[in-house]
């Protein structure tokens, strides 16, 4: 039998550590989504509440609205991008079916965003809302921010 070569080794070794932390990540975010689609007590999933919302609310979007939403998601990578868009709208669905609002404006737009990131991605919301020169100390609040 032959000897491996130190290199050989070491490239089959780390290959195999880069396959397992690959496999990892991808079973995590498998196993959130699958998370998401199991039915609650009501019978329905988060997936399903969120369709729900969507296609309650579709005819209540601006123009602005809609370019607004696409704006704020267009830092999320590509591949995630319409997963977030999604998520986003739902959360804003269910505000505006819950404040039985007539359309959806800037504001029910800015609270779900909000209620439905994560609390890193407030900082570009801020910064976004400057630079469109929309005054952002009324959702405070929802940020939970100091000024």
């Amino acid at each position: 039998m032959s000897q491996m070569s130190t290199g050989f080794s070491l490239f089959i070794v780390g290959w195999s550590v880069l396959l397992v932390g690959l496999m990892g990540i991808g079973g995590y975010f498998m196993f959130r989504k699958f998370l998401k689609s199991m039915p609650k007590k009501d019978g329905k999933s988060d997936l399903d509440w969120q369709d729900y919302y969507i296609d309650q609310t579709r005819s209540l979007w601006t123009e602005d609205g809609l370019t607004l939403l696409n704006e704020l998601v267009d830092p999320v990578p590509q591949l995630f991008r319409d997963v977030a868009r999604r998520t986003i709208a739902g959360k804003i669905g269910q505000l505006a079916l819950e404040e039985k609002a007539s359309s959806i404006n800037i504001d029910l737009i800015v609270k779900g965003y909000i209620l439905a990131t994560p609390k890193r991605d407030h900082k570009f919301l801020i910064s976004h809302l400057k630079d469109k020169q929309i005054d952002y100390k009324r959702y405070e609040h929802y940020l939970n921010v100091e000024s």
